[in-house]
């Protein structure tokens, strides 16, 4: 039975993969960075959430972002951003509808779509874990 994932051997896929990776990445890194001003943790009492969520949240966006720019512990990273993502989606947007030009989960909803893809994908071949041939898969 083979247990190695197979990605088509064609340059143009696998920056797509790396590009698709990168993307959230960059917009988890972006986010993050307001969430560790203390403003925000006004913002997490306002919504239900309690205050002292505001450093392990910052921290998982902000160290997982870099892991997917780097290739390197995505799988686990993509679970973690998809728990944050479920939050952001059922507890705080849901009331709000599905459009998010009505602060609804619309793009809750894409970001989740493509960190499951992710997941399922894994680090791709432009990556760290690539390189380093001796990091388990399901490390990657």
């Amino acid at each position: 039975m083979n247990t190695e994932a197979t990605l088509k051997g064609n340059t143009l896929h696998d920056f797509t993969h790396w590009g698709v990776r990168a993307s959230i990445g960059v917009i988890f890194i972006v986010h993050s960075l307001k969430k560790f001003d203390s403003s925000w943790q006004e913002w997490l009492i306002s919504v239900g959430v309690p205050p002292e969520l505001q450093l392990p949240i910052a921290l998982a966006e902000f160290i997982g972002g870099v892991l997917l720019l780097a290739g390197v512990l995505t799988r686990i990273t993509g679970g973690v951003f998809s728990i944050i993502l479920l939050g952001a989606i059922f507890h705080i947007r849901w009331e709000n509808g599905f459009f998010v030009s009505k602060g609804g989960w619309e793009w809750d909803l894409v970001m989740l779509a493509v960190v499951l893809t992710i997941i399922v994908a894994g680090p791709g071949r432009v990556s760290v874990s690539h390189v380093v041939k001796k990091i388990p898969r399901y490390l990657q």
